[in-house]
Formats: structure tokens, sequence, C-alpha cells
């Protein structure tokens, strides 16, 4: 038998992978430092109104199949508000509802990505 087939009979075998429970998931860091922390932190730069303001304009916008969660220190504290939208695994410092409302918008509606919120890895 050839190893092309037997890869082939190996893969009909293997269940098929399920449709994701959610298209979309907004992971938001709400991470509490200190005051006064070298690092500072996402809370204390207003993360948490802004996962409430995208979680309640998700839910207008009727985004049943996009789930905004909140995320323990997500470890760009220094950046932040910080957001990824996964599974695009794409980065966002937003620090206003308009920025979210353009998250909404642009990313998880039109399929595309806000450039000037985007963290890039080496920020």
């Amino acid at each position: 038998m050839s190893v092309g087939l037997s890869l082939s009979i190996l893969m009909s075998n293997l269940p098929s992978v399920p449709q994701p429970y959610f298209r979309i998931h907004v992971f938001c860091c709400t991470n509490q430092r200190p005051e006064g922390h070298l690092r500072g932190s996402c809370a204390a730069r207003g993360s948490v109104k802004l996962r409430n303001y995208m979680k309640i304009r998700a839910k207008e916008l009727g985004l049943g199949d996009v789930r905004i969660n909140t995320a323990g220190c997500l470890d760009r504290c220094e950046l932040g508000p910080t957001l990824v939208v996964y599974p695009d695994e794409t980065w966002y410092n937003a620090q206003t509802p308009e920025d979210i409302d353009e998250i909404l918008q642009t990313h998880i509606i039109d399929g595309g990505r806000v450039k000037r919120l985007m963290l890039l890895p080496e920020d």
C-alpha cells in the first residue's frame, strides 16, 4: 500500500472538525495592578468600561456569533487598554468607544483591520 493511500485511509477515519461555536472571540484585558505599578494596567486605563461598551454594541449590532470576553493580563500593559481578536490573532489598543465602534465595524463586520489601532509583535 502506498504512503499516500495509507494517509488517505487514516485521514478518512478522523472525526470531522466541528464548526466553531463562536465565529470570533474578542479578549479584552481587564487586569488591575496596584496603583503606581511601573507597567500600569489596562483596567487603570479604562478597559472595563470599554469592554462593557463593546459587549453592549455587539449585542445591539446583532453579532450573536461573536463573543466578547474578559481576559486577565495579556502582558502588553504599557500599550493598553489591549484586546485581541481570535481566530485572527489581531491585537488592538482601544482608547475610546469610537475605537471600539471602528473595530466592530471594520474588523468584526467587514473583515478588515483597523491599522491605526493595531499592535504589532514588536510593539
